[in-house]
């Protein structure tokens, strides 16, 4: 029988459950999801590193875990929580329930929980610390547990440590790794890509010694300021290479030009979010994660240009440098999971770097 759980909010709100996955005691910053499918791929988002992830769709796990559905190496989440936790998964491609994944990483989950009250709690008053725990513990104790300070340094736990290839024989790109998804090395290395992953804190220097034809600044967990290494980083290296920044790397991307972020009151997390493309007029659906988001106002005095917006509240979704060969969206045209809209940029992101490639050969004729 399944061990009574709860979840506590940093503004003693109390949600009692039922225990799954790993009995251990988490905290993590509450945040909702409200994908319909792909819980799996929800899961292994390095993007969700130190978060109590909240499905909004009523019934999770029913079609199970498996080994090709994953976007990391493992998951970074620090909570799951669900209203319906199915035990018993019936898919042909099912290897193990989320109950044994969970368990397996050391993260706890709690189910039957109204998932709409706390949905409604997090609109109203933003994200909110909380902590997931099987222990007797009283409330006022794990309050004072919820007042210290949540993890800052999210993207070096996700991020590679070394540099690794993902050999191919068409253009060669860096992707600087933030939490970097499996979907967007998919994406590279269909399309023919010689990928060379390289760490968060990789310099200027170093990327221009692996002589690359462009440069794909990565998604990630956390706020981007955190991360001011990459920052600078990016600032060196504008203008030499085509760049294309996703989610994260957009965010960097954009301090690097100048601009400013700022956090969001709950972000935006799910499957299904209209995006406008400016200079088309034409809506994508999306596949988003994140929790901060690029100031418009700031954009105004930079040599950025804004290229998207979101639908549901104006937010900036996409940048145009207006002198270089780089751009960026705070969505996720990999989308997994998610629609395949937006697929589209990695085509115009190669274009960008064959006219860069074509450039460089014909600059080396004329030396």
């Amino acid at each position: 029988m399944a061990k009574q759980a709860r979840l506590v909010l940093e503004d003693g709100t109390v949600f009692i459950g039922k225990s799954f996955g790993a009995e251990e005691e988490s905290l993590g910053e509450v945040v909702f999801n409200t994908g319909i499918t792909g819980y799996q791929e929800v899961l292994s988002d390095p993007s969700y590193c130190g978060q109590i992830v909240t499905m909004t769709y009523p019934m999770i796990g029913n079609y199970g875990v498996s080994r090709d559905d994953f976007e990391s190496m493992r998951p970074f989440l620090h909570g799951f929580v669900v209203r319906e936790h199915c035990e018993v998964p019936n898919n042909w491609r099912n290897e193990q329930t989320i109950d044994a994944m969970l368990k397996e990483y050391g993260i706890p989950g709690i189910a039957e929980v109204d998932t709409r009250k706390l949905t409604r709690i997090i609109r109203q008053h933003g994200t909110l610390k909380g902590v997931i725990t099987t222990s007797g513990e009283s409330v006022e104790s794990l309050l004072e547990k919820l007042e210290a300070p949540l993890m800052e340094d999210q993207v070096s736990r996700v991020s590679t440590k070394n540099l690794f290839p993902v050999p191919g024989r068409g253009p060669r790109i860096v992707l600087v790794d933030f939490g970097a998804k499996y979907g967007i090395l998919r994406e590279l290395t269909n399309r023919g890509c010689d990928v060379i992953v390289a760490p968060y804190n990789v310099t200027a220097d170093e990327i221009r010694r692996i002589r690359p034809d462009g440069i794909l600044l990565s998604n990630g967990p956390g706020d981007p300021k955190s991360v001011p290494e990459a920052i600078r980083m990016t600032q060196e290296i504008l203008g030499e290479y085509p760049l294309f920044g996703i989610c994260l790397g957009h965010q960097l991307f954009a301090l690097a030009c100048g601009a400013d972020t700022e956090r969001m009151k709950f972000g935006h997390r799910g499957g299904n979010h209209p995006v406008k493309e400016l200079a088309t007029g034409r809506t994508h659906i999306t596949s988003q994660n994140h929790g901060y988001a690029v100031s418009a106002e700031s954009v105004m005095n930079t040599d950025l240009e804004i290229s998207h917006i979101a639908l549901n509240d104006g937010t900036v979704e996409g940048l145009i440098h207006k002198k270089h060969a780089a751009f960026s969206v705070q969505y996720h045209p990999e989308a997994a999971p998610g629609p395949y809209d937006s697929n589209y940029l990695f085509d115009r992101f190669l274009e960008q770097v064959v006219t860069f490639v074509k450039g460089e050969k014909a600059h080396a004729t004329t030396r």
